[in-house]
C-alpha cells in the first residue's frame, strides 16, 4: 500500500484558487478544510507507523477523512 497523504490541492486539481477563495469568504468551508488537513496528518502519521494505531481506529480515521472530502467536494462544486 502507497502512504502517500491525500492533498487537497492532488485530490482537486485546478481547483486551488477556488478553494483559497471558499476558505477566505466560508467559514464553514475553511473549519471543513482544517478539519481535513488534522486527520490527514493523522493518517499519515498512522500509515507510516510515526504514531501508530489499530485498525479499528485507522478504518475511523480514513472513514472522517472522506466524510470530510465529500463535503468539500460538495461546497466546491455548488
Amino acid at each position: 500500500m502507497v502512504h502517500t497523504p491525500h492533498e487537497l490541492a492532488e485530490d482537486f486539481p485546478g481547483e486551488h484558487e477556488k478553494i483559497a477563495k471558499l476558505k477566505a469568504e466560508n467559514a464553514h468551508f475553511a473549519k471543513l478544510v482544517d478539519e481535513y488537513h488534522e486527520i490527514n496528518r493523522a493518517v499519515h502519521r498512522a500509515e507510516t507507523d510515526v504514531e501508530p494505531t489499530d485498525d479499528v481506529h485507522m478504518i475511523d480515521m480514513r472513514k472522517q477523512r472522506m466524510k470530510l472530502k465529500d463535503e468539500i467536494a460538495a461546497l466546491l462544486r455548488a
